[in-house]
């Protein structure tokens, strides 16, 4: 069984925030799982279960999987990154834009530098966002921003972010969006968080 693709799965579970595989042999000893409290700790369980039966055909013992939940205050006060503030600073035909985020009691800044131009803005702010992200991870972690695009849908503007991540010898594709509801460029920075949350845990450096 591809252990990296059902941690991975068990994230994508309602209410999971965060989840860790320990094994040993190729042999599943323990999944610790961080989750809200929106359902019973015993309901996340039999959900990892079903997950892996449905999805790899294997069954696990509930006793390895331990659940940790806590109160979405405790979780949105730095377990995620943060948006602090987003600055950009015009100079003729280029453009510096800086990305502020606070994580876990510390602040990252991130810049990009490019060319001054309304079509290339909102990338430059997600790789931005990424660059004050890589000051908190692992080296061995790379992330790259695969596409950035701000459509309408419907009557509403949402930024899109596509994000890569590899680590190791695994490629994930990520996505994460979010509704313009201030200034474009926060939103943009939101969705390339959006589509990171539940793989930062494990990549902070501790």
């Amino acid at each position: 069984m591809d252990l990296v693709a059902l941690q991975d799965k068990i994230c994508r579970i309602d209410g999971v925030e965060a989840a860790r595989i320990v094994a040993g042999n190729g042999h599943i000893e323990e999944i610790h799982v961080l989750a809200r409290r929106n359902k019973p700790p015993k309901q996340v369980v039999r959900d990892v279960q079903s997950l892996s039966q449905a999805l790899f055909g294997e069954e696990i013992d509930r006793r390895v999987v331990s659940v940790v939940q806590l109160a979405d205050s405790d979780l949105d006060m730095g377990f995620r990154p943060a948006l602090v503030d987003v600055s950009e600073i015009l100079d003729g035909s280029r453009a510096v834009v800086s990305v502020t985020l606070r994580w876990q009691n510390e602040v990252f800044t991130g810049t990009s530098k490019g060319a001054a131009a309304v079509t290339t803005r909102s990338r430059q702010i997600a790789e931005a966002t990424l660059e004050a992200i890589r000051q908190a991870i692992h080296q061995e972690a790379a992330l790259a921003v695969s596409s950035m695009d701000v459509p309408v849908l419907g009557s509403r503007k949402v930024a899109v972010a596509q994000i890569v991540v590899v680590t190791e010898a695994t490629e994930r594709h990520l996505i994460g969006c979010a509704y313009v509801e201030d200034e474009e460029s926060r939103a943009v920075v939101r969705s390339v968080l959006d589509a990171l949350n539940r793989v930062l845990p494990d990549l902070k450096i501790s």
